[in-house]
């Protein structure tokens, strides 16, 4: 399976031009014969730091918005991965919808969540393109160890985990540390291929982050179950990653079932215990 990412800039607030900038990575990645492709964290509408610009940019599901990146995606082979500030009611998620050819497969809540105007997703579907599974959890979900675990439960064999990153200059190198190792870790335990989507800042004015200043470096990669980076962007600007992924071969096992799996049955009640008695 041919896999991609577009590690492209966001304006925020700017739906139209975000868009475009989806149609130019969709033709691309449909040129290049690209069965899914992802973009950034909260691409549609950018990824401000305060809750009245998170509501100006958000839109729902049955939007004119989302009705117009479904259109786009009626021209195009490639699956579509993008991220968006979903309103849901008077509510708010940082969410992924997942489409093919014009329809919506479906629709993924960031759980994790830090900014407080987001509510936590709770909700882990899976996907599939010809014939294989997929999943998604979206940037600090993947430091967390259950939810790659439970898509790794449902079968999934590619985990795409879209960015948003715009650090503190001061915190760079032990973020980049950091999540490398959780993606690392992430891929090992559930032997599952795991897609870092990164985001890139260039232009500071467009990111919509007003309380810190920071870079938004990229750092795009995609790691194999054995816990290898196959591919990687360049940092600091834009780029688009392709890869083709040999999913044929089942995960690994342990007594008859995936080391995460059999972790869980094993040690599950036993680390409710642990943390039952150290309250």
């Amino acid at each position: 399976m041919r896999i991609a990412h577009c590690q492209y800039e966001s304006w925020v607030g700017d739906f139209e031009h975000n868009l475009k900038r989806v149609e130019e990575g969709l033709a691309r990645a449909d040129r290049e014969q690209v069965e899914i492709v992802s973009f950034p964290e909260c691409f549609l509408s950018g990824y401000p730091d305060t809750e009245e610009e998170a509501r100006r940019g958000a839109f729902a599901m049955d939007s004119p918005q989302l009705a117009k990146v479904l259109d786009l995606t009626s021209r195009f082979e490639p699956t579509l991965i993008v991220g968006f500030n979903e309103k849901r009611g008077s509510d708010l998620y940082n969410s992924v919808v997942v489409a093919h050819r014009g329809h919506v497969l479906g629709v993924y809540s960031k759980c994790a969540a830090y900014q407080k105007f987001h509510k936590q997703g709770r909700e882990f579907p899976i996907f599939e393109r010809g014939g294989v599974k997929f999943g998604v959890i979206i940037c600090a979900d993947g430091g967390y160890i259950e939810p790659a675990r439970i898509l790794a439960a449902k079968g999934a064999r590619i985990i795409f985990a879209p960015h948003f990153n715009y650090i503190r200059d001061t915190g760079l190198i032990s973020h980049f540390m950091k999540v490398r190792a959780d993606h690392t870790a992430r891929a090992i335990e559930n032997s599952v291929y795991l897609v870092r989507g990164n985001n890139v800042v260039l232009d500071t004015a467009k990111s919509g982050i007003t309380r810190t200043s920071g870079v938004g470096y990229g750092d795009s990669y995609v790691i194999d179950p054995g816990g290898e980076i196959l591919v990687r962007s360049r940092r600091h600007a834009e780029d688009f990653i392709s890869i083709d992924l040999e999913v044929s071969k089942g995960p690994d096992q342990s007594f008859g079932m995936s080391r995460s799996a059999w972790s869980f049955r094993e040690f599950g009640g036993i680390l409710e215990e642990a943390l039952r008695s150290s309250k």
